[in-house]
């Protein structure tokens, strides 16, 4: 489990194919999209990493497969391919990194378990004085599950939505996001990692029980 709140920003090192094969890692370069080995650089969460601990990327919960100095390898299977925005990372992307929360440590952000729901493409930034307000899309399967001063996760960051409609949602990002965080500089047109308030998905499926 994780808090939503990013400890550090590391860098992608190198992205190849998982042991499928197939000559592309992820499925929106045109590949076959099976698998892909992740290794990325960052030297505060492999501080303290071993093998089989659990560092989310951009908000997707990996387990962490070798550390070698600062830089840690994960696996990525199909449905995380499908399902995030991995398969777009190339050596040099930036990545929100956060390793999973301890029982002894304060939640400051909110229950995010790093199972990624869906993707949202960025469609505006308006800056402001000392924030700045972002407007995602949000998949129509996704959207009864966000709500206006409700908590989401994008890119693996917690936030607060500020407006909710029925095809995207806003959150405002104060300087400290805007600067440790890659949301900082994501531009129109580019996707992220959407993961919704899980306790909402499960008051969904409890009350629907009760109404049969």
């Amino acid at each position: 489990m994780f808090t939503g709140i990013v400890e550090e920003l590391g860098e992608v090192v190198a992205v190849e194919p998982g042991d499928g094969g197939g000559a592309s890692p992820g499925p929106r370069d045109g590949g076959d999209g099976d698998s892909a080995r992740l290794t990325v650089r960052g030297e505060l969460v492999t501080g303290d990493a071993r093998l089989g601990d659990s560092i989310a990327v951009n908000g997707v919960c990996l387990t962490v497969t070798s550390v070698e100095g600062a830089a840690f390898t994960a696996d990525v299977m199909k449905e995380t391919l499908d399902r995030s925005c991995l398969g777009v990372l190339r050596p040099g992307s930036r990545v929100n990194l956060e390793r999973a929360v301890r029982v002894d440590q304060r939640l400051g952000g909110h229950i995010v378990q790093g199972h990624v729901d869906g993707t949202g493409v960025i469609l505006s930034r308006e800056p402001a004085a000392n924030w700045e307000i972002v407007r995602i899309s949000l998949p129509a399967d996704l959207a009864r599950y966000v709500v206006e001063k409700g908590s989401v996760a994008v890119d693996g960051v917690s936030l607060t939505v500020v407006e909710a409609a029925a095809d995207w949602f806003s959150v405002s990002l104060i300087p400290t996001t805007l600067e440790l965080t890659t949301l900082g500089g994501k531009q129109p047109g580019e996707p992220v990692n959407l993961e919704v308030d899980v306790i909402a998905k499960y008051v969904e499926k409890l009350t629907a029980g009760m109404r049969a």
